[in-house]
């Protein structure tokens, strides 16, 4: 791409219309073309984690989830500062990036070189390269310097994928002038092999699976054709194959996979192509799972009885050790963003305004330097900083509180006091922005001025003393996080003094920990007191065989919104409640708060979220050692380990086996080397055991699948209910690999009244149907399209009440005949 005679290329910028007088920074992005582009940012993330990308000349970096609705080029680039050196900057924009989905291709002044094609990963598996990196995105340069006539050169290395490719260029010169292009190219091979993979088979089924052989040149083409498939048998995998010019044939092998795991295919034409593709192979058994958590402080042996009739190949152990604080804050700064519910967007805003207090505090200084630019609005990072292996990525941050500011100021429109409690404090952690800072001064005044003269705040019809105690801590709290100015200050000590009298005067009426150890966060709670509190607290707290504590929940109590708590979100109030008590046991608390963490979903809810990051931040405050061992061990065997580096670890470390012989009642063993306290762990043992018919507390279901389905041709599925009265339910029917669902059909039962809503999905779909009278059975047939010939397996149906997930009925799964 280039600017000869201090103008922009028209052949590559048609249509822009912009002149620069010397072109110095790029921004290059990289994508499939066409409809593909629309889910581009669901997989890129973790393809361009994984890509290898030897001949790049910049790392490549990744994006959120959020960017999907870009569909065309929707930003304009602000102009740049003068600068002394060129330098490229990111548009701001929800989703955190400039424009949309693009790749890279050879075109006037810009040199996209592709390299001799090898095996995913760039080995050569043997005689035939094999393609097998696909990624749907492969290069996002966020600055490309080019020379003084503007041309640049950017190496990188086109993915296995035969697609079209599209790129985005953007570019501004120095003096603030800008222009970009979109343009795209096609890779392919002469002659190539295509298996069509299902998205995933059951351990049993036997599919005839099409391989697609294409010839793109003037002469007919006869080769070898080979699939192979280790772990599965395969009929009529070798045969030779003649393909007409300029034309295509499909051949069909059968695949027989016999055990659940991933199963790899490997398609070869001759010498010409090769490629490997894999699916996951699902159980066909119920899911049952034995997990236990603690810290590594030192070695922890667990008793675990796993499944006597587990099914062949379905026993696995999995053990997630989690890297202390720091290790749960990165994590959390990577995921807060993809929440979108108040509590979600209040949590999101509070852990990136005190990121950079937290990271000093656990010792990673240079990402909390570069966070705290982050709280004021314009403050543009020069050029994006790739981070240091096991650092924050501060990119990845800052458009998380970008979506979390937006969405706050959304839900801060006409908020309830319960919402505006819940954003207030997140707003406030962020003083040197002035749009949220003003937005947290308001909600924090709104809150105030809903306290009411008995000191209690919120309350309502049907509300029990209980959760009115429990939000008024709420309120506290956020009325507290305002005291940064006199106002604040003054609004805070005369809110707290009558909040105090409250929940002094209502003592006798706390009769649960959970509510206890509310108040004691709050902050509103001094003297004898806070130490009434604090013993019915300890005295609350239980313990699990493996040492860990936590605070359970009981019958009745309800938080705030009037939801049932949470155990995680329990037991990191009693953290924070029994921090300083020397006779609590604030560490065995943590533990099962690090057991309990997930990386997606965190804690579980914003609310939780909130507070069992504060509760962990302050009890392992100690930096991990610079390696760390951890072994997995079964009745003294070794069945996996892995090794922590300090440096270069951003998330929870996983370490998955399998564990054949699992059955009965073993001894296992989890260690690390050397013991840290500050290492929690989680341990679950899972199988799969035969389906059994079951039907609980009135509700009973059948499934007739067809006996005779064909590939492309609609056949019904039928299924019948017997349900108690008044109940809202839900039916949940897997369906066999290739098996779609007939939209029409059902969209004809909503219309009918008999279904309220419905959501497929590959190898089910659920209906929700709405309450029914006395008497009144369910009955519904709607339609499917095979898509897969062979013999199938299908899931297991179950039907649920609504109101008491806990009451399953199952129905096992059935074979289908697809011809």
């Amino acid at each position: 791409m280039g600017c000869p005679g201090g103008a922009m290329n028209r052949s590559f910028f048609a249509g822009v219309g912009c002149s620069l007088a010397s072109l110095v920074g790029l921004v290059m992005f990289v994508a499939l073309f066409g409809d593909n582009v629309r889910r581009l940012f669901g997989a890129s993330a973790d393809a361009l984690a994984g890509a290898p990308a030897p001949q790049a000349s910049k790392s490549l970096r990744t994006f959120g989830q959020n960017n999907s609705e870009y569909d065309e080029v929707q930003a304009v680039l602000a102009p740049p500062p003068v600068m002394a050196e060129p330098q490229m900057e990111i548009g701001e924009m929800e989703g955190g990036m400039l424009g949309f989905s693009s790749a890279l291709r050879s075109a006037r002044g810009v040199v996209v070189k592709d390299d001799a094609r090898k095996g995913g990963g760039g080995a050569e598996a043997d005689a035939t390269p094999s393609r097998a990196w696909f990624p749907e995105t492969f290069l996002f340069e966020p600055l490309v310097v080019t020379d003084a006539s503007g041309a640049a050169t950017v190496p990188v290395r086109v993915p296995d994928r035969l697609t079209q490719w599209r790129v985005l260029a953007l570019a501004h010169s120095r003096s603030g002038a800008q222009s970009g292009a979109v343009t795209s190219f096609t890779g392919t091979l002469p002659t190539y092999v295509d298996p069509v993979l299902p998205a995933f088979l059951r351990a049993g089924d036997a599919v005839r699976m099409p391989v697609q052989v294409m010839n793109t040149t003037d002469a007919a083409v006869e080769a070898p054709l080979k699939v192979e498939v280790p772990g599965a048998l395969v009929e009529g995998g070798s045969r030779t194959v003649r393909v007409p010019a300029r034309g295509s044939v499909v051949e069909y092998v059968t695949v027989r996979v016999a055990t659940p795991g991933q199963v790899a295919v490997r398609a070869t034409l001759g010498a010409t192509d090769a490629v490997v593709r894999d699916f996951p192979v699902w159980s066909t058994g119920r899911p049952v799972v034995e997990t236990r958590g603690g810290t590594l402080a030192a070695p922890r042996s667990l008793s675990l009885t796993g499944a006597v009739d587990a099914q062949p190949g379905s026993e696995r152990v999995r053990v997630r050790v989690f890297p202390g604080g720091l290790g749960v804050l990165r994590s959390e700064l990577l995921n807060a963003s993809a929440r979108e519910d108040a509590a979600g967007v209040g949590y999101s805003l509070l852990l990136t305004g005190r990121a950079p207090e937290l990271l000093t505090a656990l010792g990673e200084t240079r990402s909390a330097e570069a966070l705290k630019a982050l709280s004021t609005p314009g403050q543009r990072l020069k050029a994006p900083v790739p981070p240091e292996p096991g650092e924050v990525d501060v990119e990845s941050v800052r458009a998380g509180l970008m979506r979390a500011t937006q969405r706050a100021l959304r839900w801060s429109r006409a908020p309830d006091v319960a919402t505006a409690a819940l954003l207030a404090e997140g707003a406030l952690a962020h003083p040197d922005n002035p749009v949220l800072a003003r937005l947290g001064e308001r909600l924090a005044a709104q809150v105030a001025a809903a306290q009411l003269p008995d000191g209690t705040c919120q309350g309502g019809n049907g509300w029990t003393l209980q959760r009115l105690l429990v939000a008024t801590a709420d309120c506290t709290r956020a009325v507290n996080a305002a005291a940064v100015t006199p106002e604040g200050k003054r609004r805070a000590a005369f809110f707290t003094a009558r909040a105090s009298g409250a929940l002094e005067r209502n003592r006798a009426h706390v009769k649960d920990g959970y509510t206890a150890a509310a108040l004691l966060a709050s902050g509103a709670v001094t003297g004898s007191l806070r130490d009434s509190l604090r013993e019915q607290v300890r005295d609350a707290v239980q313990r699990r065989d493996e040492g860990a504590a936590f605070l359970p929940v009981e019958a009745g109590v309800v938080d705030a919104a009037g939801g049932t708590p949470t155990e995680a979100e329990a037991t990191a109030l009693a953290v924070l409640a029994l921090e300083g008590d020397a006779k609590a046991p604030v560490a065995d608390l943590g533990a099962a708060l690090l057991a309990s963490y997930e990386p997606v979903n965190g804690w579980g809810n914003g609310r939780a979220n909130r507070l069992a990051l504060q509760a962990v931040v302050s009890l392992f405050r100690e930096p991990l050692p610079a390696q760390v061992r951890v072994v997995l061990e079964r009745d003294g065997q070794v069945i996996t380990e892995g090794t922590f580096d300090a440096k270069a670890l951003r998330e929870v470390l996983s370490l998955e086996a399998a564990a054949p012989g699992s059955g009965g009642a073993h001894t296992w063993t989890v260690r690390a080397e050397p013991a840290v306290p500050g290492l929690g762990f989680a341990l679950a043992l899972s199988a799969a055991v035969p389906w059994t018919q079951q039907a609980q507390a009135g509700l009973e279901l059948s499934v007739q699948v067809p006996s005779d389905a064909k590939v492309g041709q609609p056949s019904e599925v039928m299924l019948q209910a017997s349900t108690p009265s008044g109940l809202p339910l839900v039916i949940r029917h897997g369906l066999p690999a290739g098996v779609q669902v007939d939209t029409a059909s059902l969209e004809a039962l909503v219309r009918e009244g008999k279904v309220a809503s419905w959501q497929s999905e590959d190898g089910a779909v659920t209906l929700r149907l709405p309450p029914r009278g006395p008497g009144e059975p369910f009955q519904a047939r709607f339609r499917v399209i095979p898509t897969l010939a062979g013999t199938l397996q299908g899931g297991a149906s179950s039907l649920m009440a609504l109101s008491r997930p806990d009451l399953v009925s199952y129905v096992p799964p059935a074979t289908w005949a697809v011809r």
